[in-house]
């Protein structure tokens, strides 16, 4: 079992940036595939972004392709989520998600098929 703690969010301009961090409390992240969603107040939680446990595949939903990237460091301790050109509609709660994989170049972009979630963080961009 693994515990995720995210952290990086806030407030924010339109236009402006932000970076999530997803790490595992007390463990690696190497042996899981992990995703990013996100709930805004009243909406379901969606895919936002994924990426496999090698790195070396990646996903992301229609909406933030191009502003955002997703990424793990080398030691796979973290996976980050860089947020560019955010927009109001960029505001919700952002959790990531983690799911073991054999495969290293899977992507899970099904919310349904993550078995570990952290808390979320708040992410609130004004115009």
């Amino acid at each position: 079992q693994v515990q995720l703690v995210e952290s990086g969010g806030g407030l924010v301009q339109a236009g402006g940036s932000l970076r999530l961090s997803c790490a595992a409390s007390g463990r690696s992240l190497s042996p899981y595939v992990v995703g990013w969603f996100r709930q805004a107040p009243g909406k379901e939680r969606e895919f936002v972004a994924a990426i496999s446990r090698s790195g070396g595949n990646t996903a992301y939903a229609d909406s933030v392709k191009g502003r955002f990237t997703i990424s793990r460091e080398n030691a796979k301790t973290t996976v980050y989520l860089i947020m560019n050109t955010l927009k109001p509609e960029d505001t919700a709660v952002y959790y990531c998600a983690a799911d073991v994989r054999t495969s290293p170049l899977a992507v899970v972009t099904i919310r349904s098929e993550y078995d570990y979630w952290g808390q979320g963080t708040q992410v609130t961009v004004s115009s």
